[in-house]
């Protein structure tokens, strides 16, 4: 969190390594970066709450990119050229950088450079991830069983690009790992997790939740001990199904690329407990003002204190988070976080009488939560009044019996939100991932 501690406890030693290293980047970033030091000509010459900086956003930095690395080698004539090779897929850009892209879900895409100082931390932090959601016990039995080669690990990410996730893999060869790109079929994803018989399962939730359904249908037969969903939201169904079709411990975190190390961890309680060593999230109203714990935020800020290259201080996120007021059942001190969604995943409609009606993801995601056997949705706004709806079913199910109790939902949640006028279509096409290998519930026009 920023300055402003929801529990109540006093500074801590951790506050105060965070603020010297907030002052530290800033410090460096208005040296060495041009944008950084024009956007900071006005703020104080030491900074330690993060409150005193302006805003930054994924527009901004790269409608100034060139200005906006602190290494005056890395330009954007060069990534892009770095990036249009595939064979440089896990090599170190300039020899000393790695590369990652974001899967451009907002609609702007937008590359980090990241620095070993960076990668480092993730590695640490990692490491304590891994501990707090194994428990010690469960941490040193996962440990020991990696060094027996008994403890196979199976990612699910997008490959064949410059993703955080794969080109991290690839520059980290381990021969206990075997990556499986989530762009296959999913009964080819199926017959690869038969065949190797992973201890550990990661990848997209979105992923993991549809292996759940083939586990469930009887097709998928593994027994992971420990499921790791990540990257996108999961909705309490999910989160039961998984744990109870794997009968596994599940643990999940919050983060991005733009964060360098995860923020936030799960807990038994299904709250992320904020890890506040290399990162400062922030939750604020529109106008970029704290708001009260319990009460959901427009966004979140996010500054990632350990990447010096490319510095991301104060940067809009786009998460929709609510704080939790209290402490948390589970006994860890730290604050935990609740993340409701995205700003981005907002329809907004031309209501009958000439008005703007806005909706967000999570009323749409209620409706399809409530529908059985709904495994995926997608809606596509494809007109100010228009919506097309995509659906990946159960084969058990009569499909046209589950679109008609979906048509009906939609129409009866539209017609309260006075938007009888928007027409609701139902798609041919399953719902469709993003470069990557993302599935985006909810998708506005022009995004």
């Amino acid at each position: 969190m920023s300055s402003t501690n929801p529990t109540g406890e006093g500074r801590s030693s951790l506050e105060l390594t965070r603020r010297a290293r907030l002052a530290d980047l800033v410090a460096f970033a208005r040296v060495n970066s041009p944008y950084y030091k024009e956007l900071y000509k006005d703020v104080p010459d030491r900074v330690e709450d993060v409150t005193l900086l302006p805003v930054t956003n994924k527009r901004n930095l790269m409608a100034r990119y060139d200005d906006w690395p602190t290494d005056r080698e890395v330009t954007y004539e060069k990534v892009q050229a770095f990036l249009a090779d595939p064979s440089l897929i896990g090599t170190r850009f300039l020899g000393k950088y790695r590369i990652a892209t974001t899967s451009g879900l907002t609609g702007t895409r937008v590359f980090f450079v990241i620095d070993e100082e960076t990668d480092a931390a993730i590695k640490s932090v990692t490491k304590r991830l891994m501990s707090s959601l194994l428990g010690r016990t469960g941490a040193l039995s996962f440990f020991f069983s990696s060094l027996t080669g008994k403890n196979r690990t199976a990612s699910l990410i997008a490959t064949g690009a410059h993703t955080a996730a794969f080109s991290r893999v690839t520059m980290n060869p381990d021969d206990k790992r075997k990556v499986i790109s989530v762009h296959l079929p999913i009964s080819e994803i199926v017959t690869e997790l038969n065949q190797y018989q992973p201890k550990f399962l990661q990848g997209y939730s979105s992923t993991i939740a549809l292996l759940a359904y083939e586990q469930e249908a009887g097709r998928l037969h593994i027994r992971p001990s420990f499921v790791f969903p990540t990257s996108e939201g999961l909705s309490d169904r999910d989160y039961d199904l998984i744990a109870r079709v794997f009968k596994a411990r599940l643990g999940t975190a919050y983060g991005g690329t733009e964060c360098g190390a995860p923020v936030a961890w799960s807990c038994k309680e299904r709250w992320l407990h904020l890890n506040s060593d290399w990162a400062i999230l922030e939750a604020v109203d529109a106008d970029f003002k704290p708001v009260p714990p319990g009460v959901q935020s427009h966004t979140v800020l996010v500054t990632n204190l350990s990447n010096r290259v490319e510095p991301i201080i104060r940067y809009d996120m786009g998460d929709s988070v609510v704080v939790r007021p209290d402490r948390c059942p589970c006994g860890q001190r730290t604050p935990a976080i609740r993340v409701l969604g995205r700003v981005a995943d907002i329809l907004t409609f031309g209501g009958e009488n000439g008005e703007s009606v806005k909706m967000t993801s999570l009323q749409f995601a209620t409706i399809f939560e409530r529908v059985q056997g709904v495994q995926l949705f997608q809606v596509v706004q494809t007109a100010p009044t228009a919506i097309r709806v995509r659906l990946r079913t159960a084969e058990t199910i009569d499909r046209d019996q589950v679109w008609q109790k979906v048509l009906t939902q939609l129409r009866d949640l539209l017609a309260a939100n006075k938007l009888d006028n928007v027409k609701v279509e139902r798609a041919d096409e399953p719902p469709e991932q993003a470069l990557g290998g993302k599935y985006r519930e909810i998708i506005p026009m022009n995004k």
